[in-house]
């Protein structure tokens, strides 16, 4: 019943996560209502993204440089390395500013069940930067479930031969819970209130 042009760009919304048909529609019949310079700038926003956007050589967080930000600053702790399953955590701390130590992203967490291996999510990256730099604290930053203490468990036995203490964010997260949804205030009391792992 659309014109191929408005079908396109519905479809085209779809491709995106929790849209659905109805979403699409509105969104595509928004799009008509805006500016050509609007139109241009997402255009090229979202062509600059799927370009220039790549990991960090370092840490491996998304960024549009070769060394991202948060590891040029020469400021942050280079004590503390908290690590986490994707880049969107990393934004998620960043957001509320309240840690000033090191990142690393990992591609995933280990799920046997799902087919995914220590060596597919990248750990041999993160085993040679922690051998090569100075760490005393190693930060699991996972989602509570039972890849997330799969991973941690993995990565704390390879490194137990090291001078460093590993802590996990403490409880308070819910079970099964999503990174991205949990609020402020209860991942800062996580991540404070952080606890070794024995």
């Amino acid at each position: 019943m659309y014109p191929d042009s408005i079908r396109n760009v519905i479809e085209g919304f779809k491709f995106f996560p929790g849209i659905g048909e109805k979403t699409a529609e509105r969104l595509a019949f928004s799009v008509l209502n805006l500016e050509k310079e609007q139109v241009n700038f997402f255009i090229n926003s979202l062509e600059d993204v799927t370009s220039k956007v790549h990991p960090c050589f370092i840490c491996n967080t998304l960024t549009d440089r070769d060394v991202c930000l948060i590891c040029e600053d020469k400021f942050r702790s280079s004590n503390v390395l908290c690590v986490v399953e994707d880049s969107k955590s990393v934004f998620l701390f960043e957001k509320l500013g309240m840690f000033s130590g090191r990142y690393h992203v990992l591609d995933g967490l280990i799920s046997p069940l799902d087919g995914v291996n220590p060596e597919d999510i990248g750990l041999s990256k993160l085993f040679d930067r922690v051998k090569n730099e100075n760490f005393k604290e190693i930060i699991f930053a996972f989602k509570p479930n039972i890849e997330g203490e799969t991973t941690s468990l993995y990565i704390k036995r390879v490194l137990d031969n090291l001078d460093i203490k590993f802590t996990r964010l403490a409880s308070g997260l819910p079970i099964g819970a999503d990174m991205e949804y949990i609020d402020g205030l209860t991942l800062e009391r996580a991540l404070n209130d952080r606890k070794e792992i024995e």
